[in-house]
């Protein structure tokens, strides 16, 4: 697949023609980032629009102990980035590529050229600010009030609906490998309690695990939606 063709397939870019995607094209760079290597820390910071053409990235805070928090996933198709005019909230973040990821970058200037004449690449951009804000401020919610249980089982369908499911009778696997210790960082606990609490959500057939999988009962989406 050329990339003109893969970024029509961005939500964000639906209201673009063929030939903003062939400008577009012209105005951003890729990088190949390997897996476990920082596209972003706080240190680095670069402004910029962000795109993820492949791959996987992790953005996450240290606390003053050094124990890392994940803040989210991002996965092919969904973008990043800071600049004067627009944030998405990842200046602070130390961003990671999780297995081998493809970003497209777009400096401030050239963005700011290309979005002036695009009202609905604006409106859908200003779609995405806004989902990820109410996402962040139901998972600082969850996180806040819930007990662990609650917390890893939010954190569980919020990643379903970034990643997908694969159906299996009563239950739907996550599409996307998930080990413990990446739960904890979700959820702001150790790896020893959510071992803990995973194993009791299991027991109580509220989901069902093997290596780097998990699956959740359907009755816990059907729930959500009550």
């Amino acid at each position: 697949m050329d990339y003109i063709q893969y970024l029509s397939q961005f939500n964000l870019l639906k209201e673009l023609s063929t030939k903003d995607l062939l400008e577009m094209d012209q105005l951003t760079s890729i990088t190949v980032f390997q897996k476990n290597t920082f596209i972003q820390t706080p240190e680095t910071y670069r402004e910029g629009f962000y795109f993820i053409k492949k791959g996987k990235v992790r953005l996450y805070k240290l606390s003053a102990e050094g124990k890392q928090f994940t803040s989210d996933i991002l996965g092919e198709g969904n973008v990043f980035g800071e600049m004067d005019v627009l944030s998405l909230g990842t200046r602070e973040n130390y961003i990671e590529a999780i297995e081998e990821s493809h970003i497209c970058l777009m400096n401030r200037d050239r963005f700011e050229s290309f979005i002036i004449h695009r009202p609905g690449f604006m409106m859908n951009l200003l779609k995405v600010l806004s989902e990820r804000i109410n996402g962040m401020s139901q998972l600082t919610e969850n996180l806040a009030i819930g007990n662990l249980h609650e917390k890893i089982v939010f954190v569980l369908l919020k990643l379903a609906d970034q990643f997908g499911v694969t159906e299996n009778d009563d239950y739907y696997q996550i599409n996307y490998s998930l080990s413990h210790q990446e739960i904890a960082n979700l959820v702001g606990a150790t790896r020893e309690a959510v071992s803990v609490s995973i194993q009791e959500l299991a027991k109580d057939k509220r989901i069902r695990t093997g290596f780097k999988i998990i699956a959740v009962h359907r009755d816990l989406f059907v729930a959500r939606k009550l």
